[in-house]
């Protein structure tokens, strides 16, 4: 059934999506009142009037923010205009971003006569940055608190052939946890400045504060700890919730000249031991037990079974740890007490150390050419799904082991430059990011903010309920991050309602594909601020693509390339396409990356990024494995892994591109996915679409399969058709809300194998 044009709703439409008959006539009056004053206008000037009126409150049920905006883009023909835009960047508010004001003070220099204004011109920016990517990072380390013990001989150093990334910033030494922790005048940072605030679970009433003075202090005093416990260059891990002691902790190990061995807290011991074994750790910082909703789930315990490095133990709630501990261990309490008789236990000088050396140690996905793109949150529900994720981890990591990426002190820089110059984090904003240090994310928003000015904004508990949405609202978050799956839990279990959340001006998405409904429903939260996408990698310690303040925005898109980072689509040949061109392939990147790796501990760096990748202009470029859509409009869709891809009848798509096209298709569904097999005894690939369904709902596999195939054929292709659905409890996920696909890919075969024996 075609969906109605806005001009064609009638107040019954309106009184079906969630209002009363009287709120309904009237807002059927407004809406016909916008339509009049935009009359000949294209969809898009009509949307901005919508949002500009405020006419769609963030009260308003969710049905009627749907009907409003896919009535405005009935006719919408994103084939030849690109996806429709429900965000637009002001001339007069794009100058006071961040990248708006240094392209305003810097583009007529850079640009010339051809330079106009930072919208208009972002494209030809963007451009010059990555043919002059030295001239962008020299502008960006003076806008950032980055200060050298000794300054760098030159932005970057090309003589090196065998460096294929290049060598940047040569010769300077710094310490980066101390550009954290330091005031500073650009941005401007006093010693008063807020720090961290934040709120443990259960405790709604009562937030907590620290100062940039209080916070590089309690580092300080940890600092000194580290050092006489253990010696300059060590490697020492963190397996625990991202607290503000985690936060304090992971400053406190660099500043000390040791190395972060980042482990996510919801690991089995194997994986533990595993990342322990492979930094070749010296020492473990983890908790006592993790509290979610009011229960308390094992960690030390995993950490003890996974090898017999020392501990230090942090109490998860209290003064003192509850259990008893090994001989080689040490409370929390006891290893501060160690520095107590110093005479300024809360000074300490930092190790200075050179631009490349390593602060870091993070891990990647076992599987070659795989990536773990901004893991964002770990949480428990039950002790059976935690039992579940250490199952799922222990067969993941039987094909191989992560990949130990080691950040450089100029990773940090990068990470800093996303939140920066994307996600515009300014002083006086209100950072909050779930996540954990275990996942590139951690490290992260952690520079983004410190290195920024921003106040960072903990929550300690699940991200999954009201209470991390309440916390939101009382600590004046004004820009939230978050992944797809989170923002699904959200408006599918309707948690959120009746909090204000008006003091957002943007938010962060990253980690998975998006969908438009999801983002439709976050955005108009805040009375639809936008949503900035990011895609990007560990190995890359930032993105490569993400959306911009400086340009209109789609749901589910991403609207340009990193500044200074080349990216180029693949056709099946290998070739580029032309950048104005519309296509789907595997993504390329231009190999000059300040920040991203050149080396890997255990593994060919060169044989996983760069054996096998084609030549381009003289360079050969960087592998990262995603499939990337790019639209009219030259707008980025994510279409998922080049090894997510499918072939379904000689016609290649991806999983990604399936589970879009079967979205909403029953109303009993809470998630499917879609995976392709091979039959053992050859023939064409199978498509199979796994469900989940609502509790307490049924439906029968063979009325979904008409569904999916009938859906899939509608949106994407008649040629395609579902061969088998299979209706599962829960969808396999790593901690990190990785999709497992290989375990539902490796299960059908089995059961196709075992059909054709029979």
């Amino acid at each position: 059934m075609e969906r109605k044009g806005l001009d064609e709703l009638e107040v019954n439409d309106i009184i079906k999506a969630g209002l009363c008959i009287d709120n309904a006539k009237e807002f059927h009056k407004i809406l016909k009142e916008t339509i009049g004053a935009a009359k000949g206008s294209d969809p898009r000037e009509l949307w901005q009037r919508l949002v500009a009126k405020r006419v769609l409150k963030p009260c308003y049920p969710h049905g009627l923010h749907q009907l409003v905006y896919y009535s405005v883009y009935a006719h919408w023909d994103s084939t030849n205009n690109g996806p429709p835009l429900y965000w637009f960047p002001s001339l007069d508010q794009s100058k006071h971003t961040n990248l708006g004001r240094i392209m305003e003070v810097h583009g007529p220099r850079l640009l010339g006569t051809s330079y106009k204004d930072p919208i208009s011109s972002f494209n030809l920016f963007q451009k010059f940055t990555v043919q002059h990517p030295e001239a962008y990072w020299s502008i960006l380390l003076k806008e950032l608190p980055v200060v050298f013990r000794e300054p760098p001989r030159c932005i970057l150093d090309t003589t090196d052939k065998s460096k294929r990334g290049g060598t940047w910033l040569p010769g300077s030494v710094l310490n980066i946890a101390e550009c954290c922790l330091q005031p500073s005048r650009h941005p401007r940072k006093d010693d008063d400045s807020l720090a961290v605030i934040w709120r443990d679970e259960g405790c709604d009433s009562k937030l907590h504060c620290m100062t940039l003075k209080e916070l590089r202090e309690r580092v300080m005093v940890v600092a000194n700890a580290v050092d006489a416990t253990f010696s300059k260059g060590d490697a020492i891990a963190i397996d625990m919730p991202m607290t503000v002691h985690a936060i304090i902790i992971y400053f406190a190990i660099i500043l000390a000249g040791c190395i972060v061995v980042s482990i996510a807290d919801s690991f089995a011991a194997k994986e533990i031991a595993t990342r322990l074994h492979v930094s070749n750790a010296k020492g473990i910082f983890t908790q006592d037990f993790i509290l979610r909703g009011g229960s308390k789930f094992p960690l030390y315990s995993r950490v003890v079974e996974a090898a017999p490095h020392k501990a230090i133990v942090l109490p998860v709630s209290g003064e003192d740890v509850c259990i008893k501990l090994r001989e080689q261990d040490q409370s929390w309490g006891d290893f501060l007490a160690s520095v107590k008789h110093l005479p300024r236990p809360n000074h300490y000088s930092p190790v200075y150390n050179p631009i490349d050396f390593p602060t870091n140690i993070l891990f990647s996905s076992g599987t070659t050419g795989n990536k773990i793109a901004y893991q964002v949150f770990s949480v428990f529900h039950t002790l059976a799904f935690c039992c579940l994720i250490s199952f799922l981890l222990g067969h993941w990591s039987e094909s191989g082991e992560p990949k130990a990426i080691q950040w450089t002190q100029l990773s940090p820089i990068r990470a800093a430059n996303d939140g920066w110059a994307y996600v515009d984090l300014q002083v006086g904003d209100v950072f909050c990011y779930p996540t954990n240090l275990g996942w590139v994310a951690g490290p992260i928003v952690l520079y983004e903010a410190f290195l920024s000015g921003a106040t960072f904004a903990l929550y300690h508990g699940s991200p999954l309920g009201g209470g991390f949405g309440k916390f939101v609202q009382d600590a004046g978050v004004t820009i939230l991050g978050t992944i797809p799956s989170m923002v699904k839990a959200w408006k599918s279990t309707n948690c959120m309602e009746g909090l204000n959340w008006t003091k957002i001006r943007s938010f962060v998405t990253a980690g998975e594909a998006s969908h438009v409904d999801n983002g439709l429903w976050l955005s108009s939260r805040a009375y639809y601020k936008p949503i900035i996408e990011v895609c990007g990698g560990t190995e890359l310690a930032s993105s490569y693509l993400q959306g911009t303040l400086l340009q209109p925005q789609a749901f589910g898109a991403l609207s340009t390339a990193s500044m200074a980072t080349g990216v180029v689509i693949l056709n099946d040949n290998g070739v580029p396409y032309p950048d104005d061109q519309p296509c789907v392939g595997e993504v390329g990147l231009f190999p000059l990356i300040m920040g991203a790796s050149d080396r890997l501990l255990n593994a060919d760096h060169d044989k996983i990024y760069f054996k096998g990748m084609p030549m381009f202009k003289g360079m050969q470029l960087r592998r990262h494995g995603d499939i990337i859509k790019r639209t009219a409009g030259g707008y980025f869709i994510v279409q998922g892994r080049a090894d997510d891809t499918m072939n379904l009848g000689g016609i290649k798509t991806s999983s990604v591109e399936i589970e879009r096209a079967c979205n909403n298709v029953d109303q009993n569904i809470v998630e499917s996915i879609a995976i392709s097999a091979a039959p053992e005894d050859g023939g064409p690939e199978l498509l199979v679409m796994f469900a989940v369904l609502k509790e307490g709902y049924s439906s029968k596999p063979e009325d979904l399969q008409k569904k999916f195939t009938r859906a899939i054929q509608t949106n994407l292709n008649p040629l395609f058709k579902v061969n088998h659905v299979r209706i599962v409890p829960e969808i396999p996920r790593t901690s990190s809300n990785k999709l497992l696909r290989r375990v539902l890919r490796d299960q059908m075969k089995k059961e196709l194998s075992v059909r054709s024996r029979i």
